[in-house]
């Protein structure tokens, strides 16, 4: 394939799976690495779940590696394709009740992390000299 080709959109068929990716053969017979991020616009725990093994898919050449090997998308091919700055960092919630519940526990949670510390040290004999 021509790097002529990165950025266009093109046909493939799926010949592995495993836990990082799919591998995906292209119409020219080359074949490349959709990685497990780049599978759906959403967090993908299982690939099984979106794509099988002899599945016609449809991804985006978005570039070659070090190693020569082709780096495709399924997510970016589509045409309704936005990329969301920060997709999983500090997206809230809907459910407002939620957000505090979660608030409040994290609040608990680390002054009890304080105190255990506290604890520990003065059984251990390190406390703060006073003066």
């Amino acid at each position: 394939m021509d790097d002529q080709k990165i950025g266009s959109v093109v046909e493939g068929e799926v010949t592995h799976i495993t836990t990082f990716g799919a591998f995906v053969k292209l119409e020219d017979g080359e074949e490349g690495l959709v990685h497990i991020s780049e599978i759906a616009n959403e967090y993908v725990t299982d690939i099984s779940n979106f794509v099988n093994v002899g599945d016609k898919v449809s991804v985006k050449v978005m570039a070659r590696n070090q190693k020569n090997k082709l780096e495709l998308s399924m997510k970016r091919s589509k045409p309704d394709f936005e990329e969301e700055a920060g997709l999983f960092m500090a997206k809230k919630t809907k459910n407002a009740a939620f957000e505090d519940r979660i608030t409040s526990f994290l609040k608990r949670s680390e002054e009890k992390q304080i105190d255990i510390r506290r604890n520990l040290k003065s059984k251990q004999g390190i406390t703060k000299k006073r003066r």
